[in-house]
């Protein structure tokens, strides 16, 4: 992005000790300058860590800003402001209350701002004036052809269609449950296409309007976002206007139809600055089996082929570190070692996303015994493979694996409301029991690593649940009323209304999904004019 405030030679810890912790002890960028929008259904995060919660249409009506700039995410700002942490920002707190020596996420998302343009922050912007974004993550819907473990329906339809064909998952009771009992429905409000999405038309309108000229990067996530008609309306604009110089980045799968695949290799080629984001943290029927969907080989192949065939300035593979990966993390860090060496440091990037929701599949879950040599593992492969650099492993991704190695150490709950370790030991079982039927799986086959401690959790037996539940989380943001009750009183904002519009349409199978944003593309090589409105109107 071209911003990096971190001084060459001081620490990422001095860093933060020089700049954002002067403006407070709580103090993080992303919440005034970064946001994630899913524009599907109208919720919002200042990064991926917080619950998502409702923008109110009400905002939105009286700006298109407010598709960032809510009354909720403003009170967050005021509380950082005055040195509060917020209780929504856990994930950073347990981190740094690990030891000083620690790095959170507030500082990797506040380090790409300028020194100034955080003191602007507090400064002059504050916590009541709209801020105009740098950095944005929207996400169009949720249409997606995998169903990886940790997801749900609310963000693939993959994982819809299996709640819809199976129904809920049965005999769950810890925190993670309700993510496998609803189908998706409050995450397409306005359908497959996000016809008359209000909030899909205030993006465009900002983006027309300023975020086009004021961006540092947009970001594009899904579901899958090759399958997302909006995804390739963005693209056709991108091609229609090659000189915008707003650097994008997508994440894709890589697992998708060779069609799409093409199509987006293809695209990077009128970007100026183009960035892919992808996902995976194992290997071989390891990786198969957490990521549902995803061919081991394929992934592989086409990380190659990302590489060697598009206009990429890097390639970021996002590791969401779950108990099971744990088993073949060091064999994947092989693999992308073997990728920077041919390609260089950039051609594949990794971050260490450490899984909190559901906690039943989360590090915290496994057995002492188990975490404590698989820590010893990747501790020894760290000794082997850190070489200051000289391999390309980068000294942000040590730090990474550093941290990782601590919180498998320390670390015995995810989140406030972790559930006991019992709950979600049995959790564990009564999913993957499920899960193995719907998917033809067999987890000891896979992961014979935990067949001992699989063996001695119980089996759970309750009433049948035979309706899905609501699975709008946004709903029953546990942090949004105490906030938004302190900043009623304090004077300063009025109640805000919700609003959860219409229900989702009926959803087509995932291969027809991705058959129709085939025909769409081909429509767009056929028929787009580089001086007019391109398929605008067949798109939307």
């Amino acid at each position: 992005m071209g911003v990096f405030a971190k001084k060459d030679e001081e620490s990422f810890q001095e860093y933060r000790e020089r700049v954002i912790n002067k403006l407070s002890q709580s103090f993080c960028g992303a919440k005034w300058y970064n946001a994630t929008i899913w524009l599907g259904n109208g919720t919002t995060a200042s990064c991926h860590h917080p619950p998502a919660h409702k923008i109110p249409l009400e905002e939105v009506a009286k700006s298109y800003k407010a598709i960032h700039n809510t009354t909720y995410k403003k009170a967050i700002r005021k509380q950082m402001m005055e040195g509060e942490r917020p209780k929504e920002c856990e994930y950073c707190w347990k981190i740094e209350d690990m030891g000083p020596d620690k790095v959170s996420d507030r500082v990797y998302k506040s380090v790409i701002y300028t020194d100034e343009e955080l003191k602007k922050a507090k400064v002059e912007l504050g916590y009541t004036e709209d801020v105009d974004l740098k950095t944005l993550e929207i996400a169009f819907d949720p249409n997606c052809n995998f169903a990886c473990s940790y997801c749900n329906a609310s963000f693939s339809t993959t994982w819809q269609n299996d709640i819809k064909k199976f129904g809920p998952y049965q005999n769950l009771v810890s925190d993670g449950a309700g993510a496998f009992q609803h189908d998706g429905r409050h995450a397409m409000p306005y359908g497959r296409k996000n016809e008359g999405n209000p909030y899909v038309e205030a993006f465009w309108k900002w983006w027309e309007a300023e975020l086009q000229y004021s961006l540092r990067e947009l970001r594009v996530t899904g579901g899958e976002p090759t399958m997302s008609p909006d995804f390739w309306k963005l693209m056709d604009w991108w091609k229609r206007n090659p000189q915008c110089e707003v650097p994008f980045a997508v994440n894709s799968n890589l697992g998708q139809k060779k069609e799409l695949l093409d199509a987006l290799i293809e695209s990077t080629h009128s970007f100026k600055d183009f960035s892919l984001y992808t996902s995976c943290e194992a290997t071989g029927l390891q990786a198969e089996y957490i990521r549902y969907g995803l061919e081991w080989e394929t992934w592989l192949k086409n990380m190659y082929r990302v590489n060697e065939e598009a206009n990429v300035k890097s390639v970021n593979v996002m590791m969401t570190i779950n108990g099971l990966c744990l088993f073949s993390i060091t064999e994947f860090m092989d693999e992308m070692i073997k990728l920077k060496a041919k390609h260089g440091a950039h051609a594949a990037i990794m971050s260490f996303n450490i899984l909190r929701f559901p906690s039943f599949q989360s590090i915290v879950t496994l057995p002492v015994y188990v975490r404590m040599e698989r820590a010893a593992h990747i501790e020894k492969w760290l000794e082997a493979n850190w070489k200051g650099g000289f391999n390309g492993l980068l000294d942000m991704e040590r730090d990474g694996i550093l941290r990782l190695i601590e919180y498998i150490k320390q670390v015995d709950t995810g989140h406030a409301f972790t559930s006991s370790l019992e709950s979600r030991e049995r959790d564990f079982k009564s999913f993957y029991l499920q899960y193995d039927v719907r998917r033809n799986k067999d987890i000891i086959k896979a992961f014979p690593e935990i067949k001992k401690w699989w063996d001695t959790i119980p089996e759970t037996k309750l009433d049948v649940l035979k309706e899905v539940i609501d699975g709008d989380d946004a709903k029953s943001n546990r942090y949004v009323h105490d906030v938004l009750k302190k900043a009623k009183e304090e004077g300063w904002i009025l109640n805000p209304q919700w609003h959860n519009p219409g229900s989702q349409e009926y959803i087509e199978p995932d291969n027809q999904q991705q058959d129709d944003m085939i025909d769409l593309i081909d429509l767009l090589k056929k028929e787009s004019d580089p001086k007019g409105p391109g398929i605008k109107h067949k798109l939307i």
